[in-house]
């Protein structure tokens, strides 16, 4: 459904759009090019953990060789990639004051993100198998392994 940028509902639409913006601190000019997205709580308990977590510390600490330290710390970065793309596709799914076609817009443009970090992920995942068979590691490390994957 598309506006009559004429009509009264248009013009104040952009007046409180534009209220909005400028109560935020952004320039009048740049409200349009942004967006605004909220986390939900459980996300950002999430992230405030893995912050907690000090990083990759655990992996780095591992004594695995540096190729499967470099995989298993792609893998977790494009998990948490993944993670905030969908809270993101969440909290745009639960916006009800959007225009419905911006809306569908930016849902299928988060979608496709989320399936090209699906596509990266399963890439540096076959990796790390390869990686780690071809790396000839003991019983223990691929135990370790797959401990530093599912964490």
């Amino acid at each position: 459904m598309r506006i009559d940028p004429a009509t009264p509902l248009a013009n104040l639409t952009r007046r409180m759009q534009r209220q909005t913006a400028e109560a935020g601190g952004a320039p009048v000019e740049d409200w349009r090019d942004s967006a605004r997205v909220s986390l939900s709580a459980a996300s950002r308990n999430l992230s405030a953990r893995a912050r907690e977590q000090d990083g990759n510390k655990d992996i780095d600490e591992s004594g695995l060789p540096s190729s499967v330290r470099d995989l298993l710390k792609m893998i977790r970065e494009l998990k948490a990639q993944i993670a905030e793309k969908q809270a993101q596709l969440q909290a745009l799914m639960s916006d009800a004051g959007m225009d419905p076609e911006a809306r569908r817009l930016k849902l299928e443009a988060l979608r496709n993100e989320i399936s090209t970090l699906n596509g990266a992920l399963t890439s540096a995942t076959a990796n790390l198998t390869k990686i780690s068979r071809e790396s000839d590691l003991s019983k223990e490390q691929m135990q370790q392994v797959s401990t530093l994957l599912v964490s």
